[in-house]
């Protein structure tokens, strides 16, 4: 997603077809990373002067490997390109986890970055991150640990969302994914979709970090 407010701020998130401001770049193969960006361009747009934008990292597999795991046809959120990232003033890059670490399309797109790492078009930018997994122990902390590397390089700035949520990040009734790293969801065999609480905690990621950048751009 790639936000921008009024006063040339902004944001870029991303998502992962499957599961994976305004720049909000993205990759989700089933939907469910999506839905989570969706509510996180909402709670960054929600910040007065901030324009968010949702992109999607381009789909590195076949149609004829997308047919066979039943992927959804992509939605028509445009495809973003390295060149389109020095524009923004803050990120968030959402997708689904493939064995406790980012989707291979999000990292393909990360590793075209070299121009940008190079120039150090990225370095002191703030970045958030959200993540969608099969199962409760299937990565949603080890995701964005892994994840946190790509934001090193770039001398980028990581913002969790810690327990700013409040009393969401301490439920206990009902499964909820997500962590003090950032909003997250469970994916489960594809069926079950982002709960109320989960799309909540989203849409305050994307208030929290909105509000960070605006901040930091302003005193920049």
């Amino acid at each position: 997603m790639y936000m921008r407010t009024h006063a040339s701020y902004s944001l870029y998130a991303t998502i992962a077809p499957s599961h994976s401001f305004s720049l909000l770049r993205y990759y989700s193969m089933y939907g469910h990373v999506e839905k989570l960006a969706e509510e996180i361009k909402k709670g960054a747009s929600s910040v007065e002067g901030v324009e968010a934008l949702l992109w999607q990292v381009p789909e590195i597999l076949p149609e004829e490997v997308l047919g066979k795991m039943s992927a959804p046809p992509k939605s028509d959120v445009p495809i973003i390109t390295t060149n389109e990232l020095a524009e923004a003033d803050g990120f968030v890059f959402g997708f689904p986890t493939r064995f406790g670490m980012m989707s291979a399309q999000f990292k393909a797109f990360m590793d075209a970055t070299g121009g940008q790492w190079k120039t150090q078009q990225l370095a002191g930018k703030p970045a958030g991150i959200f993540f969608s997994t099969g199962s409760q122990g299937g990565g949603q902390e080890t995701t964005a640990l892994t994840a946190i590397t790509q934001l090193a390089h770039h001398g980028m700035i990581f913002v969790p969302i810690g327990y700013t949520f409040g009393a969401g990040m301490f439920e206990m009734n009902e499964v909820k994914g997500g962590s003090p790293y950032g909003a997250g969801t469970f994916a489960g065999d594809g069926s079950r979709q982002p709960t109320k609480l989960e799309l909540e905690q989203a849409f305050h990621q994307g208030k929290h970090i909105a509000a960070i950048t605006k901040k930091l751009k302003g005193a920049a």
